[in-house]
């Protein structure tokens, strides 16, 4: 402020009806950058109390980077897809999806049926959409 004032340059703001020409008007101009540091001041004081409180306490703070990995047992899903359930029911069961399932299960060889094939009942809706026809 003392920079502007030195080189002759004054501040108004109409809306705020503030002009720093006048005594009043750098009153009020002094005031709202007190208030406006205050403020930023609290924020940042604020900001490192929860960053040391997360410390001590074991969390992390931000946004996690990526998904966390899905741990299920594939054997187990193996031996239930072999017993005749579904990938549905297995997944369930399991806690996953059933996208997650399909991609875990298709790396191994027997782990699908024999054609290859889901056995959806809807795999010919999904044939058929594949071919432009519609239903």
């Amino acid at each position: 402020m003392e920079e502007f004032r030195t080189l002759g340059i004054n501040f108004v703001s109409l809306r705020e009806s503030i002009d720093t020409a006048t005594p009043m008007g750098r009153t009020m101009f002094t005031i709202i950058g007190a208030m406006a540091e205050l403020e930023s001041d609290l924020i940042s004081e604020r900001t490192a109390a929860a960053m040391e409180y997360t410390r001590l306490h074991g969390t992390r703070t931000g946004r996690p980077i990526g998904h966390p990995p899905v741990i299920f047992d594939r054997q187990k899903a193996m031996e239930m897809r072999a017993a005749g359930l579904s990938y549905r029911k297995i997944a369930r069961e399991l806690g996953v999806s059933s996208a997650k399932l399909h991609s875990a299960l298709k790396e191994y060889p027997g782990a699908r049926s024999e054609t290859g094939a889901c056995n959806r009942a809807d795999s010919g809706v999904q044939d058929s959409a594949r071919k432009g026809v519609r239903q």
